[in-house]
């Protein structure tokens, strides 16, 4: 067993665990972890995406009781009726696009530079959006008032985060709060949003790359999906107390920070960033 294999696993899990329901991008933060660590190409491309399971699990989790009362409450219950269609709805956007485009998207976005330059447009998107950009003042306090359009506009705004480094959670987050969602709503709906969404292209990822593993990948991949589902249930508990009482302003400078950062050393050649 490669222990430096196993050490790159739980860092990159680590790392999606921390990032994939921040809006700033786990995508573009796996693609520049992985290029530093020389983790790179079709395999690592696979298992970064893989990954993102552990992450929905720890969701699924923190998210239980409302989902086990949409579970049981789908034959009869009109509330969980619409929220269920609401997710569905919300995820074929993403679903469609992804599949007519994500191999192209795969081969030219995926790489550190596009990347950073997806944080930087991300962030100032964030900044006007927190700066008075967009409708005023929300409209719907909660996911329980929304509509199917409502739902649909998101889903549309989550498809922008096909490109690596736009963030799917910034995406349909702020996409939200643009069409008219409180801050708290928007976040909870895209916690929800991330489980279809996520465990479909896990799935997709599985099936279509399985030639690319073999059991001899069981340890990494075990090693990856645990630290991912650790992260991540830390990071939900805390996004949730930390969306009650503040802004995203902090993000957006931090994406706009480090896609600067990223620009300047493959400008001056400080860091080889691998593609």
């Amino acid at each position: 067993m490669d222990l430096i294999l196993l050490l790159k696993a739980a860092v990159l899990g680590i790392v999606e665990g921390l990032t994939e329901f921040l809006p700033i991008s786990s995508t573009g933060h796996l693609i520049l972890a992985g290029s530093l660590l020389g983790w790179t190409g079709d395999k690592a491309k696979a298992f970064e995406i893989i990954i993102q399971a552990g992450a929905i699990l720890a969701v699924c989790w923190e998210l239980r009781d409302r989902l086990l009362r949409v579970a049981t409450g789908i034959a009869g219950d009109r509330s969980a009726q619409r929220f269920a269609v609401n997710l569905a709805v919300a995820f074929l956007p993403a679903a469609v696009l992804g599949l007519a485009f994500g191999s192209r998207i795969k081969a030219t976005l995926f790489a550190p530079v596009p990347v950073a330059l997806a944080f930087i447009a991300g962030g100032l998107v964030i900044l006007w959006v927190e700066r008075g950009g967009g409708p005023g003042d929300a409209r719907i306090g909660s996911m329980d008032e929304m509509t199917v359009v409502d739902a649909l506009k998101v889903g549309i705004a989550q498809a922008f985060a096909l490109i690596p480094g736009t963030s799917r959670s910034g995406a349909t987050i702020i996409g939200g709060m643009l069409f008219g969602l409180s801050r708290p709503a928007a976040t909870e709906f895209s916690f929800f949003l991330a489980i279809p969404t996520l465990f479909v292209a896990t799935l997709y990822s599985v099936v279509k790359e399985r030639a690319l593993f073999d059991a001899s990948d069981v340890p990494i991949f075990a090693v990856g999906l645990v630290t991912s589902f650790a992260s991540a249930f830390l990071c939900v508990r805390w996004l949730l107390r930390y969306v009650a009482t503040h802004d995203f302003r902090a993000f957006a400078w931090y994406r706009i920070a480090f896609g600067l950062l990223v620009l300047a050393t493959a400008h001056f050649q400080w860091v080889v960033w691998a593609d």
